[in-house]
């Protein structure tokens, strides 16, 4: 009798196995993508995967915090925090691990600055690209393990960092192939002062945020019924859901010309407003609005809030048609560096979701081909004599093209339609008889 186990095919939960035609799409991005930030000054970093736990716990990353996965401590310490028989259960939990999987690349981004600035650049502008995991619900376009794209900004203070990070990531999306996008613009302080403005106590502030960012999910009245439901004075919900009403008509106003638009909203803010803050924020719309010439769209979005709690004032995003959510997203966080090093750092950054737009690109079925002619040379396994035909391909190798070697299928034909669906520019079949290979082109 067999004692073997059998074991699932399938990858674990939320995660996925990514196959040739989109690893190569994925590639494909990932090349241009670097290329177009390069052009603005950025330059590539790498950092681990693993972070300490104190370090992501303590980071303000909203409510990602719940979804970080633990890895738990090994040898003699599990052994030591099993053996306490602590009857607290959070206490417990909280003592068996040390470390965790990254959620996000700006945590460990801000943790590398702090620890290598001494031998970077400053100001320092990066470019990091890789995984993050986050313990959530699998579910439809979202998965446990996903990729990011950052570029981030240390060292400059003015808006002229926003306006950079902005129109690089807008650039990059222009070079993949995206189109009449609209990038969302707003800033936190602005935000605060909206907020408070309408009577809103201070420790209320982040649960007023929350629901205002549903906005755009549930419109207006539902905003005013969660705020009531979370139990907000009537007189304060009324007047938020006033403000955010008379905003949202400014943004729609048809007798406004498009580049009178923001400053027509900004003029609109109360009194209370960071001053600084609108000038800033009327900087950017106005230089990006410019540069994009009507390639893409720039407006502000007093509902804007973006979730992570670390943001200190300008946040952005960008959506485009035809999907459901923003495709990349960002904003200035101050205050970060200073929780590790104590000297506060100005900071901004913006992330592409790359799975959305390699999502997006896959239904697009955008191509993916290189420069590089990709030949297949087709050889008999039981016939030839393989070392030589190992050596007359590599004299194609030689020319600067793709060559893999292929065994001859029985259908010739099949096997050329299947060359000519996988990307291949043409084949050759070895004859020992001949000195070359001769190439026939599809």
């Amino acid at each position: 009798m067999s004692t073997s186990t059998s074991f699932s095919t399938a990858p674990a939960r939320g995660m996925r196995d990514l196959l040739p035609k989109e690893t190569a799409l994925r590639d494909w991005a990932i090349i241009s993508l670097v290329k177009t930030y390069e052009q603005y000054g950025f330059t590539r970093i790498d950092t681990p995967a693993i972070e300490n736990i104190a370090q992501l716990k303590g980071s303000e990353g909203g409510e990602n915090l719940s979804l970080i996965f633990e890895i738990l401590k090994r040898g003699d310490k599990l052994e030591k925090a099993l053996s306490e028989n602590s009857t607290d259960q959070k206490k417990l939990i909280a003592e068996l691990s040390d470390l965790g999987l990254r959620f996000d690349l700006t945590v460990p981004l801000v943790r590398f600055f702090a620890h290598n600035q001494a031998q970077l650049p400053y100001p320092f502008k990066s470019i990091q690209i890789g995984s993050v995991w986050r313990a959530e619900s699998p579910q439809a376009g979202r998965y446990r393990q996903f990729t990011q794209c950052d570029i981030d900004v240390f060292g400059i203070k003015s808006e002229i960092a926003e306006m950079e990070l902005i129109q690089a990531t807008a650039q990059a999306l222009l070079n993949l192939g995206f189109e009449k996008f609209t990038v969302r613009i707003n800033d936190r302080r602005i935000l605060t002062a909206l907020v408070a403005s309408c009577n809103f106590a201070e420790d209320q502030f982040n649960n007023v945020f929350i629901q205002i960012d549903k906005l755009d999910k549930i419109g207006l009245q539902g905003v005013k019924k969660e705020l009531l439901a979370n139990g907000h004075a009537n007189e304060a919900v009324e007047k938020i859901c006033s403000l955010l009403d008379n905003l949202a008509q400014n943004a729609t106003d048809k007798t406004l010309h498009k580049n009178e638009i923001a400053t027509a909203l900004l003029s609109r803010l109360p009194a209370n407003c960071d001053k600084e803050a609108i000038m800033a924020l009327d900087n950017v719309i106005t230089a990006i609005s410019k540069a994009a010439a009507d390639r893409y769209a720039i407006v502000f979005d007093p509902t804007l809030v973006r979730g992570m709690g670390y943001y200190t004032g300008q946040i952005f995003e960008i959506v485009t048609a035809g999907a459901a959510h923003s495709v990349a997203g960002g904003g200035r966080y101050d205050k970060m560096v200073g929780k590790y090093s104590g000297r506060d750092v100005p900071a901004c950054g913006f992330s592409i979701g790359f799975e959305r737009i390699v999502s997006i690109l896959m239904e697009k079925e955008q191509s993916t081909k290189t420069e590089l002619s990709k030949i297949a040379v087709i050889f008999d396994q039981d016939r030839d004599h393989l070392t030589e035909v190992f050596l007359k391909a590599n004299t194609l190798r030689a020319d600067d093209k793709c060559i893999s070697l292929l065994p001859k299928k029985k259908d010739m034909r099949k096997q050329i339609d299947s060359l000519i669906a996988e990307g291949f520019n043409g084949y050759a079949i070895y004859h020992p008889e001949k000195e070359g290979l001769d190439v026939k082109a599809f």
